[in-house]
Protein backbone atom coordinates (compact mmCIF):
# COMPACT_ATOMS: atom_id res chain seq x y z
CA UNK A 1 0.00 0.00 0.00
CA UNK A 2 2.60 2.62 0.69
CA UNK A 3 4.30 1.75 -2.62
CA UNK A 4 1.44 2.12 -4.46
CA UNK A 5 0.47 5.66 -2.26
CA UNK A 6 4.26 6.97 -3.02
CA UNK A 7 3.76 5.74 -6.57
CA UNK A 8 0.67 8.11 -7.08
CA UNK A 9 2.17 10.96 -5.36
CA UNK A 10 5.43 10.56 -7.64
CA UNK A 11 3.19 10.71 -10.48
CA UNK A 12 0.87 13.36 -9.38
CA UNK A 13 4.46 15.72 -8.69
CA UNK A 14 5.62 15.18 -12.22
CA UNK A 15 2.06 16.05 -13.66
CA UNK A 16 2.19 19.14 -12.05
CA UNK A 17 5.79 19.75 -12.71
CA UNK A 18 4.38 19.13 -16.43
CA UNK A 19 1.69 21.44 -16.46
CA UNK A 20 3.87 24.47 -14.42
CA UNK A 21 6.80 24.29 -16.93
CA UNK A 22 4.63 24.30 -19.70
CA UNK A 23 5.67 21.07 -21.47
CA UNK A 24 1.94 20.21 -21.97
CA UNK A 25 1.62 23.19 -24.02
CA UNK A 26 2.70 21.98 -27.55
CA UNK A 27 3.47 24.99 -28.74
CA UNK A 28 6.22 25.24 -26.48
CA UNK A 29 7.73 21.90 -27.03
CA UNK A 30 7.72 22.54 -30.57
CA UNK A 31 9.14 26.36 -29.99
CA UNK A 32 12.03 24.21 -28.45
CA UNK A 33 12.27 22.19 -30.67
CA UNK A 34 12.49 24.48 -33.50
CA UNK A 35 16.20 25.78 -33.59
CA UNK A 36 16.34 27.25 -36.91
CA UNK A 37 13.69 29.73 -36.15
CA UNK A 38 11.84 31.46 -33.08
CA UNK A 39 13.56 28.80 -30.66
CA UNK A 40 12.71 28.99 -26.79
CA UNK A 41 15.15 27.89 -24.64
CA UNK A 42 12.74 27.73 -21.49
CA UNK A 43 12.54 24.01 -21.65
CA UNK A 44 16.72 23.38 -21.70
CA UNK A 45 16.28 24.98 -18.16
CA UNK A 46 13.50 22.73 -17.28
CA UNK A 47 15.24 19.52 -18.37
CA UNK A 48 18.48 20.82 -16.73
CA UNK A 49 16.59 21.19 -13.50
CA UNK A 50 14.93 17.85 -13.67
CA UNK A 51 18.33 16.16 -14.30
CA UNK A 52 19.81 17.95 -11.46
CA UNK A 53 17.21 17.09 -9.14
CA UNK A 54 17.20 13.30 -10.17
CA UNK A 55 21.47 13.21 -10.13
CA UNK A 56 20.87 14.72 -6.43
CA UNK A 57 18.27 12.01 -5.61
CA UNK A 58 19.94 8.52 -6.94
CA UNK A 59 23.07 10.14 -5.12
CA UNK A 60 21.11 10.46 -2.19
CA UNK A 61 19.56 7.06 -2.12
CA UNK A 62 23.14 5.57 -2.90
CA UNK A 63 24.49 6.93 0.41
CA UNK A 64 20.91 5.12 2.36
CA UNK A 65 22.50 1.82 4.13
CA UNK A 66 19.27 0.57 2.74
CA UNK A 67 18.09 1.87 -0.73
CA UNK A 68 13.95 1.79 -1.34
CA UNK A 69 15.31 1.39 -5.41
CA UNK A 70 18.74 0.02 -6.41
CA UNK A 71 20.79 2.73 -7.69
CA UNK A 72 22.68 0.37 -9.73
CA UNK A 73 20.97 -0.40 -12.75
CA UNK A 74 22.75 -2.32 -15.40
CA UNK A 75 23.82 0.18 -18.18
CA UNK A 76 21.82 -0.31 -21.81
CA UNK A 77 24.69 -0.80 -24.62
CA UNK A 78 23.66 1.42 -27.79
CA UNK A 79 22.16 -0.55 -30.05
CA UNK A 80 20.26 -0.65 -33.20
CA UNK A 81 16.79 -1.19 -31.52
CA UNK A 82 17.79 1.87 -29.32
CA UNK A 83 18.74 3.61 -31.71
CA UNK A 84 15.61 2.87 -34.13
CA UNK A 85 13.27 3.56 -31.38
CA UNK A 86 14.83 6.92 -30.41
CA UNK A 87 14.70 8.46 -33.79
CA UNK A 88 10.92 7.16 -33.85
CA UNK A 89 10.59 8.80 -30.45
CA UNK A 90 11.95 12.12 -31.78
CA UNK A 91 9.88 12.17 -34.91
CA UNK A 92 6.51 11.48 -32.87
CA UNK A 93 7.59 14.41 -30.37
CA UNK A 94 8.60 16.72 -33.30
CA UNK A 95 5.53 16.03 -35.15
CA UNK A 96 3.15 16.13 -32.62
CA UNK A 97 4.64 18.30 -29.71
CA UNK A 98 4.49 15.93 -26.64
CA UNK A 99 6.41 13.42 -25.32
CA UNK A 100 4.31 10.49 -23.75
CA UNK A 101 4.33 11.71 -20.10
CA UNK A 102 2.86 15.49 -21.03
CA UNK A 103 0.54 13.69 -23.35
CA UNK A 104 -0.98 11.68 -20.37
CA UNK A 105 -1.39 15.00 -18.27
CA UNK A 106 -3.17 16.78 -21.19
CA UNK A 107 -5.27 14.12 -22.13
CA UNK A 108 -6.26 14.37 -18.56
CA UNK A 109 -7.27 18.23 -18.95
CA UNK A 110 -9.26 16.54 -22.34
CA UNK A 111 -7.45 18.65 -24.36
CA UNK A 112 -8.23 16.63 -27.84
CA UNK A 113 -5.12 16.50 -30.21
CA UNK A 114 -3.27 14.77 -26.71
CA UNK A 115 -6.21 12.59 -26.50
CA UNK A 116 -5.39 11.56 -30.23
CA UNK A 117 -1.48 11.53 -29.70
CA UNK A 118 -2.09 8.94 -26.66
CA UNK A 119 -4.66 7.05 -29.02
CA UNK A 120 -1.72 6.96 -31.54
CA UNK A 121 0.89 5.79 -29.04
CA UNK A 122 -1.33 2.70 -28.24
CA UNK A 123 -0.76 0.39 -31.42
CA UNK A 124 3.42 1.56 -31.01
CA UNK A 125 3.10 0.31 -27.86
CA UNK A 126 1.46 -2.94 -29.10
CA UNK A 127 4.21 -3.29 -32.10
CA UNK A 128 7.13 -2.54 -29.31
CA UNK A 129 6.11 -5.13 -27.31
CA UNK A 130 5.72 -7.73 -30.20
CA UNK A 131 9.08 -7.19 -31.17
CA UNK A 132 10.97 -7.32 -27.52
CA UNK A 133 8.74 -10.35 -27.13
CA UNK A 134 9.84 -11.59 -30.20
CA UNK A 135 13.97 -11.02 -29.27
CA UNK A 136 13.18 -12.41 -25.47
CA UNK A 137 12.32 -16.18 -27.76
Amino acid sequence: MKSTLNALLAGLLFGAGLIVSGMVNPAKVIGFLDLTGQWDPSLALVMASAISLSWLGVRLAARRSDPACPTDAPARPIDKPLVLGSIVFGIGWGVSGFCPGPAVVATGNLYWPALVVVLGMLPGLAVAGMFQAAQRD
